[in-house]
């Protein structure tokens, strides 16, 4: 026996991220350092556990028709095999194209701050990404269609009394029209996921963890991202 134990280190992972977001939302009084801490505490928990290809970061994303989303909570993008990563006075400006998931992150879920991060996720899903073919050792793979970026909301609370059940569903399905929500937590009970057959609510005690296995389980589905046509972004340096 090693003494150490599955169970409590996934239920640790939960109760320290659950502790810092209820303490933060209870001792900071000023709403937008109480959102900043926020945000830095759930990118803080994404950088720590997510695997080293992936980073994590507020950001702008651009594309290569010099469209721009609107400022996104955490960002979730390729540094592996992605260039042009753009820091300007400490703001990130990401290309589309290596973009793996996007999330908003709130105090607390209701149905306005859905349909914000619904808008804020269309933003990013609606620019335009390009897609090489890939060399390789057994010659020239066709280019890889961008695939779908992951959207959703991450929050402490819940406005709704009960906090999981019908009014948040009718709120994610009411989202789908602008942008689905794919997957989200609410640290405090539960996760929620858009599957196949639509969104699902699971309460779960230790829900942050739930969230963070369950991203990981859909980051592995997508494997890379596209191979970026920098030549379409080189363009814009001629007069």
């Amino acid at each position: 026996m090693s003494g150490w134990s599955l169970e409590k280190l996934l239920a640790g992972l939960h109760g320290e991220i659950s502790l810092r977001l209820e303490r933060s939302r209870a001792a900071i009084g000023h709403p937008v350092a109480k959102g900043d801490a926020t945000e830095g505490i759930w990118i803080e928990l994404l950088k720590n556990y997510l695997p080293e290809r992936y980073r994590v970061d507020r950001a702008f994303v651009i594309d290569s028709t010099d469209t721009t989303s609107q400022q996104i909570d955490i960002v979730i993008y390729d540094r592996q095999y992605t260039p042009l990563i753009f820091k300007q006075d400490g703001t990130l400006v990401i290309p589309a194209e290596s973009v793996y998931a996007v999330f908003e992150a709130k105090q607390s879920i209701d149905a306005d701050q859905v349909e914000y991060a619904a808008r804020k996720i269309a933003s990013v899903r609606a620019l335009h990404r390009t897609s090489l073919p890939i060399p390789s050792a057994g010659g020239m793979q066709p280019a890889k269609p961008p695939g779908h970026i992951i959207g959703g909301l991450l929050t402490f609370e819940s406005e709704w009394k009960p906090a999981l059940g019908e009014p948040p569903l009718k709120a994610l399905t009411a989202a789908d029209g602008m942008a689905p929500l794919d997957l989200g937590c609410v640290a405090a009970h539960g996760i929620f996921m858009k599957q196949e057959k639509g969104h699902t609510i699971e309460a779960d005690k230790r829900a942050a963890t739930a969230f963070l296995l369950e991203l990981i389980a859909r980051l592995q589905t997508i494997a890379t991202v596209p191979m970026i046509d920098v030549r379409a972004y080189a363009k814009f340096l001629k007069d």
